[in-house]
């Protein structure tokens, strides 16, 4: 798709977090940012049950000038785009 990329995401939990909290976090923080485009549509999966985590894979297609923009914010824990309360 021209003008677009694709946003490659790993977030890690731990074996005695809550998997499907996670999961609906890391979903909503994607889902409701208007940079990510719907088509096609983001995706959060667990990829890799490894040795101390359980590691989430999210993809989400963006125009290609929001590439950097998108992954920054969501990337910080405390940028504006994840946590409007700052």
């Amino acid at each position: 798709m021209k003008g677009t990329r694709r946003v490659d995401f790993v977030f890690g939990i731990g074996y005695d977090d809550d998997i499907d909290k996670a999961r609906q976090v890391i979903e909503g923080i994607i889902n409701t940012d208007e940079r990510v485009l719907k088509d096609p549509a983001p995706m959060v999966a667990v990829s890799e049950l490894a040795d101390s985590s359980v590691n989430f894979v999210a993809r989400a297609w963006t125009a290609a000038g929001d590439y950097w923009s998108f992954y920054f914010d969501t990337t910080d824990p405390v940028s504006p785009a994840r946590c409007p309360c700052v």
